[in-house]
């Protein structure tokens, strides 16, 4: 049975429009994928007015995205916008592709899947508190968190794969800089994290590491 949190979830995605509702099965066990809405990509400020406006805050509304807006974050992020050869928004290494977006929301966490541009449930729970030691992470609707696979990358030492990773998260991270710059969104990375905690809340694996945080929400009014 699903907790009442997934049930009052799935009803607001429901009556929001959002297309999605299929089981799947990760790791042998029954998870909830939900599809996104397909991105919207026209509209939005220009690039120079983008960067003008760029800045870090750290005043959250606890008021939710609305699933459109969740998407289209998503996908300026590290969404795919060349479907013929797979590669993103984002640039990556040799195309490792080696960094996984995770998303806590007051509903749990979800792994944001790229391909289809939708959102696997990981977590039932609220782990927002241990995405950072700001108070803010507890209220804001979203905390992203950039997930460093070094599996996904076949050569090099632990510190090759820690600079190369690092790297790939910055440049997601810059891109929800600017969607949020552009749609009148308050957003700030973070490494200040107790990333062995949330790591192992999240179940990761040995080889995925944490590289950086980041809030999205709406300014506080």
């Amino acid at each position: 049975m699903r907790s009442r949190t997934t049930a009052t979830l799935l009803s607001l995605l429901l009556l929001a429009g959002w297309v999605f509702l299929w089981p799947g099965n990760v790791s042998g066990q029954e998870t909830t994928v939900i599809k996104l809405p397909p991105p919207q990509l026209e509209g939005g400020k220009p690039l120079m007015e983008c960067l003008k406006l760029r800045q870090s805050q750290r005043e959250f509304s606890p008021d939710k995205l609305s699933p459109q807006v969740l998407s289209n974050l998503l996908w300026a992020a590290y969404g795919i916008n060349r479907p013929e050869s797979g590669k993103r928004t984002a640039p990556s290494a040799v195309n490792w592709q080696n960094i996984d977006l995770y998303v806590a929301t007051a509903d749990g966490l979800f792994l944001y899947e790229a391909k289809d541009h939708s959102l696997v449930q990981v977590l039932k729970e609220d782990i927002r508190g241990l995405t950072g030691t700001q108070d803010f992470v507890k209220i804001a609707p979203v905390n992203l968190i950039f997930v460093g696979d070094y599996a996904r990358i076949p050569r090099g030492s632990d510190e090759d794969k820690r600079f190369y990773s690092g790297a790939h998260a910055a440049f997601i991270s810059q891109n929800v800089y600017l969607f949020c710059a552009s749609e009148g969104l308050a957003t700030v990375v973070r490494a200040s994290l107790n990333r062995e905690e949330l790591a192992k809340a999240m179940k990761l694996r040995p080889e995925q590491k944490i590289m950086l945080a980041q809030t999205v929400g709406y300014p506080k009014k």
